[in-house]
């Protein structure tokens, strides 16, 4: 139950005085839909403001200025600002509209006192001011001479956001302190009621510092809640009696029946697996390990102690493709060891479906590989107890959740991933996850070199990719789109396939996720195959394709995919013993984005790269939807300030460890603090 004491900040902003129908969606963008979202809005800067006069105004500082205004002079073509004509004792100034209009004359008539403000230009040895922030009527001592600037979007003004943030802040109750008090005093912390107030009026820029003690008490409070929330959850698991799994002749069987022998790195990450299983506690373990690693292999063994044990398990893969795949190569070693599977995907006629659940329905296939197909309805299984996850990024929790209420108790949870997403990353740091880690390399894999280059050198790629096809290496060629978009100017798989056929000569196929399953997996067996020498796609080919033969995957726009993503797609590459490359397209490169491609270019090793994700895009909710994404302050990184989320992982276990059941006044307070950052709280609700 949400305390009553939060219900004000879990209310929409529409009972916000000011906020419309018109209004709302903005504030949603710019914020969220709830009082609390506005309330925790962190300010992005602060302008200082000089109240003075026309022969002393500086050029460059923000200035009030008391006029009077003299004339306006109207744009005189098309282009030309608006301009307005005042003064004071002292001089003149001009105030400039680069979108001026008739409502600029009744704003400022000529003859009125009118006090204005803006940032001070010098042109032409005139001071101007260019689309003043402030015009008003009443006294110069209205204007704050500090005022916060807030993050807006188009169609809504920053003093607008002010001024809800303000009045958001207004509902904000006093709560009872949460914190340790030594802790709150060894750090110099105020109340939370207090940082609050200096987050929305701050006074001097070391207000807005990362390090401003206002600031790190907001951060700490979201990352308890946090912390709190997570230890809870694995409290909550560890409690859950699961089935007891042990290894046993088919274990044994299909160890036999790999095709290599297993690497140090995999023999532990199965004592691991198999220690989580025989606890009789719930597993929720992330088996992370770059492409070609072994990660099936390990499953493979968890499935077959899960069928040693009389129980059944499931592989959930994010594409038909991909669980084909695991099912052609898993099946036929599981059979051996006298372990049935079958293969679930929407592809499936219900003819061809009957059979497969009546089977994992009555227990005579103890192995389910398939699709999202795995969690439908239709689908019962007589006992499972283990689900296994592949490319878990591309899964959302709820769909987790949902193939493993398919057993009758406790599942055990077991992900695979090359390159976690930060949300995952998050979640196995500090929180909910055990991860074993496969960091041994797979044995014939060669490095693959990694190029960035602007996309106005695209000729000179293609014209180097037509000499290698030539010598009979096959390419990837990878594009964000299939249809030209107005939105987005981004280059469309379908006129790139196009292009390169007319420039290279060649057969060039395509495949992308709107094409139906059958034309879309012909296309993919043709290059396997060879048939094929270069593939333009999008995404679709980011799991599931091993062609040993393709030495060259071209990413445009390279810029716009998170590093996960891109680090999956240059996996499709390397996978046999010939050298290959991979070439990173990109646009326009803000910071971040050009950061993010040097991690490629310097890196190969997918656990450096979740790490720099990590720092780059922030964990986003571990408990929610957001995959990516810092907490409410952005100064709160994740890297940057890790001692401050160890120190909230470990407040958290001491707090839980000491009253269980938060019945103590600080366990009251802290029940408190996780309601008010429940960051899944999409609606008013007093539940």
């Amino acid at each position: 139950m949400r305390p009553e004491i939060l219900f004000p900040l879990f209310a929409e902003v529409t009972t916000l005085k000011g906020v419309g129908a018109k209004v709302a969606p903005q504030i949603t963008k710019v914020a969220g839909p709830l009082v609390r979202d506005l309330m925790f809005l962190a300010p992005t800067g602060l302008v200082h403001r000089r109240a003075t006069t026309a022969d002393q105004a500086l050029e460059g500082e923000v200035a009030i200025l008391d006029v009077i205004v003299d004339r306006h002079i109207r744009p005189h073509k098309i282009g030309a600002p608006w301009k307005v004509r005042a003064s004071d004792p002292t001089g003149f100034v001009h105030l400039i509209w680069f979108r001026g209009g008739p409502h600029l004359e009744r704003l400022l008539p000529p003859g009125e006192r009118r006090i204005v403000s803006g940032k001070v230009e010098v042109f032409n040895n005139e001071i101007q001011i260019l689309h003043p922030d402030v015009v008003k009527a009443e006294a110069a001592g209205d204007i704050p001479l500090a005022e916060t600037i807030y993050p807006s979007t188009e169609g809504l003004a920053r003093r607008i956001v002010r001024r809800l943030a303000l009045e958001a802040l207004k509902t904000a109750p006093e709560l009872p302190e949460w914190q340790d008090p030594a802790w709150i005093e060894r750090k110099r912390w105020p109340g939370w009621r207090a940082a609050l107030e200096v987050l929305h009026n701050p006074q001097t820029e070391a207000d807005l510092s990362p390090d401003a003690p206002p600031r790190l008490r907001l951060a700490y409070d979201e990352l308890l809640a946090h912390q709190l929330a997570l230890a809870r959850r694995r409290q909550s698991r560890q409690t859950v009696d699961a089935p007891v799994i042990t290894p046993g002749p088919a274990s044994e069987q299909m160890l036999a029946a790999l095709p290599f022998d297993l690497t140090g790195a995999q023999k532990q990450a199965i004592v691991e697996i198999r220690a989580d299983l025989a606890s009789g506690e719930q597993m929720g373990r992330l088996l992370q390990g770059d492409v070609g690693s072994g990660k099936t292999a390990v499953a493979a063994i968890a499935m077959a102690d899960a069928a040693a044990s009389g129980r059944q398990s499931a592989l959930m893969a994010p594409t038909e493709i991909l669980a084909r795949q695991h099912y052609q190569r898993l099946a036929p070693m599981l059979e051996s060891a006298g372990v049935r599977a079958v293969l679930l995907t929407g592809r499936d006629t219900a003819a061809e479906r009957r059979p497969k659940l009546a089977a994992l329905a009555s227990g005579d296939a103890q192995v389910a590989i398939g699709t999202h197909a795995l969690f439908q309805d239709a689908v019962a299984f007589h006992d499972l107890a283990l689900a296994v996850i592949d490319e878990q990024h591309r899964f959302g929790v709820s769909e987790r959740q949902r193939l493993q209420a398919k057993g009758k108790g406790g599942v055990h949870l077991l992900t695979m991933s090359a390159t976690p997403i930060p949300r995952t990353l998050e979640l196995t740091q500090y929180g909910d996850l055990d991860v074993s880690r496969l960091r041994e390399k797979p044995p014939g894999r060669t490095p693959v070199t990694t190029a960035v280059l602007p996309l106005a050198r695209i000729e000179e790629v293609a014209n180097r990719l037509k000499a290698a096809v030539a010598e009979g290496a096959q390419a990837y060629w990878i594009c964000p789109l299939v249809a030209e978009s107005e939105a987005v100017d981004l280059a469309a798989a379908e006129a790139r396939a196009v292009e390169l056929r007319a420039h290279l000569g060649l057969n060039v196929g395509l495949a992308h996720g709107q094409m139906n399953g059958a034309d879309r997996e012909s296309v993919m067996t043709a290059f396997s195959e060879g048939h094929v020498p270069v593939l333009v796609a999008t995404t679709v080919v980011e799991v599931g394709v091993d062609v040993p033969n393709a030495t060259i995957m071209v990413i445009e726009h390279a810029d716009r995919f998170g590093l996960a993503q891109l680090h999956q797609l240059r996996g499709r590459v390397g996978r046999g013993s010939k050298q290959s490359a991979c070439i990173l397209l990109y646009g326009d490169l803000g910071d971040v984005a050009r950061e993010r491609l040097d991690v490629l270019r310097r890196s190969e090793d997918g656990f450096e790269i979740a790490e720099e994700d990590f720092r780059l895009r922030g964990g986003g909710d571990p408990l929610g939807l957001k995959q990516s994404g810092f907490p409410a302050y952005r100064f709160a990184d994740p890297i940057r300030h890790r001692e401050l989320i160890m120190a909230a992982s470990d407040d958290a276990r001491l707090i839980l460890n000491r009253d269980p059941d938060l019945t103590s006044e600080r366990g009251k307070a802290v029940q408190v603090l996780e309601a008010l950052f429940d960051w899944r709280a999409d609606r008013p609700s007093a539940d």
